[in-house]
Parts: structure tokens; sequence; C-alpha cells
């Protein structure tokens, strides 16, 4: 997979380039939509609690990537019992 950040006029030029070449087959029609739907979006980049991944990894004997997938398909971080005074 390549991933590419175009500025809006770089993407439209592109456009422009891609339709300038006269008959479009299927191939560059698929490039044109994808270039219509493609935005960079300035999002900042995710952090996980690093130490908590490779600690639940540790105790359950897998790997930091199948945590990290666990988490985002919904699972829940384990959370410490907590004794409240009576």
């Amino acid at each position: 997979m390549w991933t590419v950040r175009l500025t809006d006029a770089q993407r439209d030029a592109l456009q422009l380039l891609l339709r300038a070449q006269g008959e479009v087959g299927p191939a560059l029609a698929g490039a044109i939509d994808s270039l219509q739907l493609a935005r960079w979006d300035p999002l900042p980049d995710a952090e996980l609690p690093w130490d908590t991944v490779a600690a639940l990894a540790a105790l359950q004997g897998i790997g930091e990537a199948d945590v990290v997938w666990d988490m985002a398909a919904g699972g829940r971080m384990p959370v410490r019992a907590v004794k409240r005074a009576a």
C-alpha cells in the first residue's frame, strides 16, 4: 500500500492530468474517484498506554499487536480493584 500526502492543489492537478488522458478506462476512472474522495485529515497520532499493552501481552502470553487488535475491537482494559474504606 502506498501513502501520499498531496495538497488540495496537487490533488486537483493530478485529477486534471488523469482526465486529460482522453478515454478513461476502469483503472483511471477508479483513480479519479479515489482522488475525489481523498483528503488528508490532520488528526493527531494515536497514543496507546504501551506499558499496559506490554503487561497485558506478557500476562496472556501473546504479542503486543494482538493486545492492540483486541483493544481496537472494543476489548476493555482491565481495571484494578480498588479497596474502599467502609
